[in-house]
């Protein structure tokens, strides 16, 4: 007879942002993936699941890009635009691509062939609020961006969202002083959120605080409270991807914002 397992504890199914595609590769893909992944897409242990690292899993990152320079990280790069963009144009510094969606980072790795396979860039398949704590040491990130999100617009799904509070206890400590953290997304309701939650965090100040909203007619829905200066002016550094031309296609306007990291305290200064 089967024991009736009902009564026994489960442990907590955890809220993570993002939904798991379909995994399936085109031809031009599967051919980036079998030819750049080993030398692209990093490998740590994995943990309970698939997108968590496991416990002892750590990330050399002069090991990795075999320097110490400048990290750049984009959480949830898609299709890669922006960040080998960035890595092409900026030699300098290194760059880090977080992204679960195996057709995104095969599609990056196409990106990456075609500029000449920049040796700056590395890409992370895991999940970025459970990863990057365990495996960055703090204060190693001069640059963040989260870059048109999903935006989960339905209320019940609002705990879904990447930017809430513990995507932010993770990923905060991780900037450097005046690291810059970099924000766009095409759904005012979003930026509302992110904007409320943002502008409370201590270790975070705005860098255009007397920034005006972007210009133009919205088709979707303005908070009455949605805030009318703070906003940055679009970053000529962000590609136009697919997603934005999606949400400008719709209608949307495009909210971008800017916060720089606080600086620490010194040892000895007075809290």
């Amino acid at each position: 007879m089967r024991a009736d397992r009902s009564g026994e504890d489960k442990a907590p199914r955890e809220i993570v942002s993002f939904v798991r595609r379909g995994e399936r590769l085109t031809p031009s893909r599967q051919s980036a993936w079998d030819r750049l992944s080993d030398q692209y897409v990093l490998d740590p242990p994995r943990g309970s699941r698939d997108t968590v690292p496991g416990a002892d899993a750590s990330l050399d990152l002069q090991e990795v890009f075999g320097r110490r320079a400048e990290l750049v990280v984009e959480v949830g790069t898609g299709l890669g635009e922006n960040i080998v963009a960035a890595a092409q144009s900026h030699p300098q510094r290194d760059h880090l691509a977080v992204e679960v969606y195996r057709p995104g980072l095969a599609q990056t790795l196409n990106r990456i062939d075609r500029a000449g396979c920049p040796r700056n860039l590395r890409l992370l398949p895991l999940d970025a609020q459970r990863s990057l704590p365990a495996l960055l040491p703090e204060a190693s990130i001069s640059e963040l961006w989260v870059y048109f999100a999903d935006p989960w617009p339905k209320a019940r799904h609002h705990k879904r969202r990447l930017i809430n509070p513990p995507f932010l206890d993770a990923v905060l400590p991780l900037l450097s002083d005046r690291a810059t953290f970099r924000l766009a997304t095409d759904w005012a309701q979003y930026a509302h959120h992110m904007r409320r939650l943002l502008d409370a965090r201590a270790e975070l100040e705005l860098l255009h605080p007397a920034g005006p909203r972007p210009e133009g007619v919205t088709s979707d829905t303005l908070p009455v409270d949605l805030a009318h200066t703070g906003w940055a002016p679009r970053f000529e550094g962000r590609v136009k991807t697919s997603f934005e031309n999606k949400g400008g296609g719709a209608g949307r306007l495009v909210w971008d914002l800017a916060y720089t990291r606080v600086p620490r305290p010194s040892v000895g200064d007075p809290l």
